[in-house]
């Protein structure tokens, strides 16, 4: 007699071949992986489908290039790779870079060396979208210049080009002549490291190397129309350049970190903001002073620098403003009511802005839909208040604003398409926090981090009889009255969220990783089976038992874990080595996978599969029956 298997296999091969192809190709990478290992009908079905596949995008999991092979046949049909490439090197190259390839998205690059950049320009003729990151940051692994001279001499129809490393490092000599090769299709750039003076340099228009006096080199880039790039400092001659050279551009975002205070030739002043947008085009607009390493601002920039800028931005869709603590309300309403086709604005360290900047913003034609006020001390509920009157708000950023209470929660629940709201640091209570079941259910992430006054009850205040909540990313880090009892209420409550974290909690422990392990959101087909970002970092509570409940088969979406640094170092590494492609933190970085986090402390073995987590475990204090049945099969992608 047929087992329970063979009939379900016999009832899969009797479904056509295309029909099956057609519903998994439906599917992402890790599903395609994860279908592949149910049956010899779908694994087989699976490896078809690798080979014919339009996109391979993976990167909630590091593969080996032993794991990579398998997964990426001869394909000439894959348009777009996306990859995090933490755990591949220079010999890996050959696997992965394709002649067909339209988009590349390669994440987490420190191992390789500048022949990754000239490998894609030699074989990637048709490439239109390039992202590379942290290239070659393990010592050892040298870019010359000839390696972005290949990348740019090859990559002829490329469109959009995002270098995120150290450019100053390794390509300061012949920079500027380099990029003369660059394809003329080029529309988007995007640097994360460069200094101001290769900048300028690279667009001024100079003589050219043996070139009679008269010979003027051809404009570089000419046809870019987005630039993003992170200096070392903004300054009126870059500035300037910019905005004279290039001549179609529409989005100028700069962001500088200043090691020491800048000289007044090496700032911004009223000056450079005049020459902003002398061609009329420009619609997206960011100069954006982080404190990184120093605390300053743009000192030389004040009322009469905005009202100059402003002249020439009536067309400004979007603008970002940070550390300009000499403007004042004067200067920003200026912005707010020159621009009448503003829908985002992002205004960082306004140390001078006050509730009188949105008293009568209801006069004007404006249609926010995306706001941050970040770090602006002086802005009160009746700000709130005011600014609701963009009912179409979507996004509202109003971290570390102390001064923001209940009040601008009660103005927030008027709010109907909000999705993303963020209050770290406000003066919210409990009570106030209940104002938000009106919007709740529209919520795609809250962050109330900080929050010093909220306990359990603010839980149970949001999130109790709600249904239907779309509610993704959650942050309650840093409370200190939130325990045990607020997580559970949270599991009973069955919140799908994605990403948990609930940082420096000193009342958050063992009971709730059970409650989260064992919360079903599914329909009870999997345990914690949405959670991928679980952030427990320096929370008081958390034991070796929670380890247990940690290993597989709980949490099995699970990539990145941040712990405390006071849990054994064995039984961190162990962990690691049990679920090899989790992500485990535990020198206090903020977690995620965004091209701006810090990857440094972050565990991902790549050892066969040794269960010596339970090992140590057994060695300690706790144990638990069930947990010393868990199954250790492998790890689905």
């Amino acid at each position: 007699m047929a087992s329970h298997e063979e009939e379900e296999e016999e009832s899969l091969d009797q479904l056509p071949g295309t029909v099956l192809a057609t519903i998994i190709s439906k599917l992402d990478v890790a599903s395609i992986c994860s279908v592949a290992s149910t049956c010899k009908t779908f694994n087989a079905c699976a490896s078809h489908i690798l080979t014919f596949i339009p996109s391979f995008h993976l990167l909630d999991i590091a593969p080996s290039i032993d794991l990579l092979k398998p997964l990426m046949p001869p394909n000439p049909y894959l348009k777009s790779l996306k990859l995090d490439c933490a755990r591949l090197d220079d010999s890996a190259i050959n696997v992965f870079v394709r002649d067909s390839f339209h988009e590349l998205y390669l994440h987490n690059c420190a191992n390789f060396s500048g022949k990754l950049l000239s490998e894609i320009g030699g074989k990637c003729a048709d490439l239109r979208y390039l992202y590379l990151e942290s290239v070659a940051e393990k010592r050892g692994r040298p870019i010359h210049i000839s390696d972005l001279e290949e990348l740019l001499r090859g990559c002829t129809q490329l469109e959009e080009l995002i270098l995120m490393f150290d450019v100053p490092l390794f390509l300061r000599h012949k920079f500027a002549q380099v990029w003369a090769l660059a394809s003329e299709k080029l529309t988007s750039l995007e640097i994360g490291c460069v200094s101001s003076v290769m900048v300028t340099e690279l667009l001024s228009p100079s003589l050219g190397h043996h070139r009679s006096p008269n010979h003027v080199r051809p404009p570089i880039l000419p046809g870019i129309q987005k630039l993003c790039l992170s200096v070392d400092y903004i300054t009126d001659t870059m500035v300037s350049t910019i905005s004279n050279v290039l001549l179609s551009l529409t989005h100028l975002d700069l962001r500088d970190a200043p090691l020491i205070e800048p000289t007044s030739a090496y700032d911004l002043t009223n000056s450079g903001l005049q020459q902003i947008n002398q061609h009329g085009k420009l619609k997206h607009l960011s100069l954006v002073r982080s404190q990184e390493f120093l605390i300053t601002y743009f000192r030389r920039v004040n009322d009469l620098g905005m009202l100059l800028m402003a002249d020439k931005c009536a067309n400004m869709e979007s603008i970002c403003l940070g550390g300009f603590c000499r403007v004042t309300d004067t200067g920003f309403k200026t912005i707010l009511h020159s621009c009448s086709s503003l829908y985002k604005l992002r205004v960082s360290y306004g140390t001078h802005l006050t509730d009188l900047v949105f008293h009568d913003i209801s006069a004007t034609a404006l249609s926010l839909t995306h706001v941050s006020l970040r770090w602006c001390n002086l802005l009160t509920n009746h700000a709130i208040k005011n600014l609701v009157s963009n009912t179409r708000l979507k996004i509202l950023d109003l971290r570390d604003c102390k001064h923001l209470g209940d009040g601008a929660l009660r103005s927030i629940s008027t709010l109907p398409e909000l999705k993303i709201l963020l209050l770290d640091g406000s003066d919210i209570s409990d009570f106030g926090l209940s104002y938000l079941r009106g919007v709740i259910n529209s919520l795609v992430s809250l962050s109330v981090r900080g929050c010093k006054r909220l306990t359990d009850k603010c839980i149970s205040a949001v999130f109790e009889g709600s249904s239907k909540l779309e509610l993704q990313q959650l942050d309650l880090s840093n409370l200190p009255n939130l325990s045990d009892n607020g997580i559970l209420t949270l599991a009973k409550c069955r919140v799908p969220i994605s990403e948990l974290r609930m940082r420096q909690c000193p009342l958050i422990g063992d009971a709730s990783v059970m409650a989260l392990a064992s919360m079903q959101v599914d329909e009870g087909r999997w345990h914690g089976c949405r959670l991928r970002l679980l952030d427990l970092y320096n929370c008081g509570g958390i034991t070796q038992l929670s380890f247990w409940w940690l290993k597989k088969p709980y949490f099995p979406r699970l990539r990145w874990l941040g712990v405390t640094g006071s849990v054994s170092r064995d039984i961190v590494d162990a962990l690691a080595r049990n679920r090899p492609f989790l992500h485990v933190a535990w020198h206090a970085e903020e977690l995620g996978s965004n091209q701006w986090d810090n990857s440094h402390g972050l565990y991902m073995h790549d050892y066969d599969e040794v269960d010596e987590l339970e090992q140590l475990l057994e060695e300690g204090e706790y144990i638990d029956e069930e947990m010393m049945d868990v199954d250790n099969d492998a790890e689905l992608l």
